[in-house]
């Protein structure tokens, strides 16, 4: 991850394998809580005095920490799958791609009173990326902008065509989230290593949330 927010900082890493471990470590220490409170709460001794709404209620707190195992578990497969398999480039429309993502999350915003805007632009050169990559990680990068907003916040994501390159920002500039959470911080690690397996650029802030994508374009078609 790399963060320039006082809340969130991470060491300067040399290379992708470096930033795999480090987040492979994070992600492992974060599915240790929930194991830990699973062993704890359903291990062997510990339910045979409990009444059946007991079991109940322990079942009821018990799926929660699964599924955030679960989560977790899927995430750091994930991190793997994207340093380890090679991406499938190629010349993609990305104004496209972007309305789509902000399509897919746009009735979660709406749900918790919040706006997602999108600023694209009408042409721009297609960009060199593997789609379904750049999907996901655009994705978890408005996913995890939606959890550090509150109601009636704006999250805003643009599109600028530079040379050579297209910059894509989301940000919330009335953000006050001073940490992530392991899940979070798990989905900005999965956004940095696809856009960087796909020789982009990523960088965010927390206080305000700003996340800078660049994603390198194909070069202008000459008569």
């Amino acid at each position: 991850m790399n963060s320039k927010g006082e809340a969130e900082k991470s060491p300067v890493l040399s290379s992708a394998s470096e930033r795999l471990c480090l987040n492979l470590s994070r992600g492992l220490h974060a599915a240790a809580q929930p194991l830990a409170i699973l062993r704890a709460s359903v291990g062997r001794g510990q339910t045979d005095r409990l009444s059946l709404d007991e079991l109940r209620e322990l079942l009821a707190n018990s799926a929660a920490e699964v599924e955030r195992v679960c989560t977790l578990f899927s995430g750091l497969q994930q991190l793997v799958s994207i340093e380890s398999v090679e991406p499938h480039l190629s010349p993609t429309p990305i104004v496209p791609l972007l309305a789509q993502v902000a399509d897919g999350v746009d009735l979660l915003f709406k749900a918790d009173g919040m706006t997602l805007g999108t600023e694209l632009p009408e042409t721009c050169l297609p960009a060199v990326i593997d789609g379904a990559r750049s999907q996901l990680a655009l994705s978890s990068v408005l996913l995890v902008a939606h959890g550090v907003s509150r109601a009636s916040d704006t999250v805003e994501l643009t599109a600028t065509p530079c040379s050579g390159s297209v910059q894509v920002v989301v940000r919330n500039l009335n953000s006050q989230a001073d940490t992530l959470s392991a899940e979070a911080q798990l989905g900005m690690a999965i956004a940095e290593a696809s856009i960087r397996s796909q020789k982009g650029s990523f960088s965010w802030n927390l206080r305000p949330f700003d996340v800078q994508i660049q994603l390198l374009t194909a070069p202008m078609a000459h008569p």
